[in-house]
């Protein structure tokens, strides 16, 4: 029997998952590696350290599903978008650690560039922010003695972990990426598909250092590593959100999938033109298939599941995360308690970084279960402010929303959402869709499936949680929000 390794490379930990062709899932393993803060706002990672938790992952997981890399028909990798990876192609030594996505050591870059910024969004549709791989690059190009001479000879090799991982499992033999992954770099034109000339020249970033760019469901290269015997083909690669939305099937114009994490990520299928956002919401690219290329539209929310989090850490409400919603339950609503968790500012549409947390409405009769309450709702308010952006933006109304996270496993906040965005919330049965999303990729590309239709067969619904609540009763609910929004947008830290 045949299977698809997915490698799924995370911010905190490493994955391994084997997928058999009814899209079950065989084996799993799991890695956590080092978070590293060298400076207030800095945040790195050791690439030998990733390397080395995904090839004992790789190694586990074959152990574990009790197979040998002769039953791998192909593997597909998912990755933490965005990291920064430098290395010498001679040595293969990375010039030092990697430059995480969450990193904010290149505000001062994007500030003075802003007048760039026009171009920078038309060309690769996002904002000029330090979240994106290019300043990051242009740092430690400018920042590494003697990085931009050897940059200009062709020595040095730039890779988001995508590339860094394809490169450690070819020998070297493999410099690529895929599209959905060069359109986080801020230096990808999503229109022409290539490195657009102006932006290297803006930033200064030699040609030569950026890997070749490929389709998501393509032949990378082959493998030549002593982790795994024989020649198998690498075949998929996509960005872990990109991954995601494939993994959910949602192939046709209009369909979203929102991941609950600690943030929350929204992904809304646009077709074959990528739509520039009015919203503040970022254009990407979601995969491309042979010469199908698919667009997609982007909002984060920074704190989702991270407010149960602290109400956990900081308020010791609940002892652990799971009892949040019998907390929550313990009353019928909110008690018009409304909580707006910005502590780090708000994300889309709003993009304020002045915005702080604020907890109104409260009363005498406030409880514990009414502070719960309106935290769990605060999640689903804010993914409601992005997919209305979403509409506004794409100009089609929202059918269905199909999610995936940790926080799905929550009926409460499900219900709530249906109700709020008046649309079908629907929960999958296979909730690894990541991992999922990478496999079907790989398998498209060496005929494991014969396309993604027949792939995402085996994408088979848990529940679904259709709206509620009457639409007056919704209207009033976002104008108290908004209200509550707007609180919070008025409270400016000195």
């Amino acid at each position: 029997m045949k299977y698809i390794l997915a490698l799924d490379q995370g911010t905190t930990s490493s994955r391994a998952v084997l997928i058999s062709r009814q899209g079950n899932i065989h084996a799993t393993a799991q890695k956590e590696f080092k978070q590293i803060f060298p400076h207030p706002g800095w945040v790195e990672h050791d690439p030998q350290e990733i390397w080395s938790s995904q090839a004992s992952c790789i190694t586990e997981v074959l152990a574990k599903g009790q197979i040998s890399p002769d039953q791998i028909a192909g593997i597909g990798i998912t990755n933490q978008r965005e990291t920064t990876i430098v290395w010498d192609r001679q040595t293969g030594k990375p010039l030092g650690n990697a430059i995480v996505w969450q990193d904010r050591r290149t505000t001062k870059i994007c500030q003075d560039l802003k007048e760039f910024e026009p171009l920078f969004q038309q060309k690769t549709g996002l904002l000029l922010d330090p979240y994106f791989s290019g300043t990051k690059l242009f740092w430690i190009l400018k920042n590494t003695p003697g990085a931009f001479e050897k940059a200009k000879k062709g020595e040095l090799a730039f890779g988001t972990v995508d590339a860094w991982l394809l490169w450690k499992l070819t020998g070297g033999t493999s410099h690529m990426t895929d599209v959905s992954n060069a359109s986080r770099t801020l230096l990808f034109n999503i229109h022409t598909l290539k490195w657009d000339e102006d932006l290297l020249k803006i930033l200064n970033i030699p040609k030569g250092i950026l890997p070749e760019v490929k389709c998501s469901s393509d032949i990378f290269g082959k493998t030549n590593t002593p982790i795994l015997t024989g020649s198998i083909p690498i075949s998929g690669i996509a960005g872990d959100q990109q991954a995601a939305l494939f993994g959910q099937a949602c192939f046709s114009k209009g369909m979203v999938k929102t991941t609950y994490g600690t943030g929350c990520f929204l992904l809304m299928n646009t077709g074959s033109q990528p739509v520039v956002s009015k919203n503040n919401l970022l254009t990407t690219i979601a995969y491309q298939i042979k010469t199908e290329v698919v667009y997609a539209l982007e909002g984060s929310v920074f704190i989702g599941g991270a407010v149960v989090q602290w109400l956990r850490d900081n308020l010791g409400l609940i002892k652990k995360s799971s009892d949040i919603e019998k907390l929550a339950a313990s009353v019928p609503d909110s008690g018009d308690v409304f909580f707006v968790p910005a502590f780090t500012g708000l994300g889309a549409p709003y993009w304020d970084p002045y915005a702080r947390g604020a907890i109104v409405g409260l009363s005498r009769g406030t409880t514990a279960g009414h502070i719960a309450r309106s935290a769990l709702d605060s999640i689903a308010y804010q993914v409601m402010d992005v997919l209305k952006a979403m509409e506004a933006d794409a100009g089609v109304p929202i059918a269905e929303i199909r999610v995936d996270g940790g926080a799905v496993a929550n009926n409460l906040l499900m219900q709530f959402q249906a109700d709020l965005v008046h649309a079908p919330v629907i929960r999958p049965k296979i909730t690894e869709l990541t991992a999922l999303g990478a496999a079907f990729l790989a398998g498209i590309a060496v005929g494991f499936w014969k396309n993604k239709e027949e792939a995402a067969a085996s994408w088979q619904e848990d529940r679904k949680f259709e709206p509620t609540m009457q639409k007056n009763q919704v209207k009033i609910l976002q104008q108290k929000w908004a209200k509550a929004v707007k609180c919070a947008q008025t409270w400016e830290p000195q």
